[in-house]
């Protein structure tokens, strides 16, 4: 199943895409895409109905959050290895954890706006993990039993903020719209194997980023497994698990977003992204 939220900024309902590519609207069995529809028993009673038979959504609404109400964003960093090698770092030994605000979630075209003083916007393509069940203490082999399914994020960055200014990583991450999450939720049953999935990033209608997630260093088991040794793991989380060269920052001469700019990004079977990057408010 694709799951999504449709409507204006506030006001989403739940749907979900039909066979054909459209929006059906969900009201009508679900409140909302959040932590209580992602469970595995409301899952299973999603699919056991007929997409065809809710009522078809007109016209081309904006998409909001794919997940509503998300608990808590756990981001994992230089989880590519290309990624690591263009950023001159060393190949992590454990998995790296840093926290992204949930008030920068938004829209998946929605636009990113580059918060004010900001001198290095960056863009990343992202597997966005959604736990679908409370996960404490998981073994690696249990771990996907966790797992509601996959979304793309772009984990948009500001690198001075990030890598110049002291402190950790999340300050560089957690502006207004460095969120974007979407455009659909697609359950598991649709991703066999989320460690075999092409993603790709645009800037301005150029390829900056074209991978597959199989580069990762740590997998999507690993992830939530060790995610869930130092944190619990709760229904409507999403964990960016990290993205491939390409960015930015690894460039030379480096190059980053300014005012203008547009960003499309999409994985396999996931959906695709488009943003365009205003300046600050």
């Amino acid at each position: 199943m694709k799951l999504l939220r449709y409507g204006p900024p506030g006001q989403e309902k739940p749907g979900i895409l039909d066979r054909d590519g459209r929006i059906r609207d969900l009201s009508g069995v679900v409140s909302d895409i959040g932590p209580e529809t992602l469970a595995p028993a409301s899952l299973d009673k999603l699919r056991r109905l007929d997409a065809a038979t809710f009522p078809a959504v007109t016209g081309t609404p904006r998409l909001g959050p794919c997940v509503a109400r998300v608990p808590k964003v756990v981001c994992v960093g230089l989880n590519y290895r290309l990624h690591a090698q263009e950023s001159g770092q060393p190949i992590p030994k454990e998995p790296i954890l840093f926290m992204k605000a949930t008030s920068s979630i938004s829209g998946p075209n929605d636009d990113v706006m580059l918060p004010r003083n900001s001198k290095k916007g960056d863009w990343e393509v992202e597997l966005g993990i959604v736990i679908g069940s409370k996960a404490q203490y998981v073994a690696e082999a249990d771990a996907l039993k966790c797992v509601a399914g996959y979304c793309i994020v772009n984990d948009v960055s500001e690198r001075e903020f990030q890598l110049e200014r002291g402190g950790n990583w999340s300050k560089g991450k957690s502006a207004d719209t460095f969120c974007p999450m979407g455009p659909y939720v697609v359950t598991t049953d649709e991703v066999p194997d989320p460690q075999a999935l092409d993603l790709f990033c645009e800037v301005s209608g150029q390829r900056m980023q074209s991978s597959n997630t199989r580069d990762m260093i740590f997998n999507v088991r690993q992830i939530v497994s060790y995610a869930s040794q130092f944190m619990t793991l709760m229904p409507g989380d999403v964990i960016p698990t990290g993205t491939p060269s390409g960015v930015g920052l690894g460039l030379k001469p480096q190059r980053f977003l300014k005012a203008g700019d547009t960003m499309r990004l999409g994985i396999a079977g996931l959906g695709e992204q488009r943003q365009r990057v205003v300046g600050p408010a």
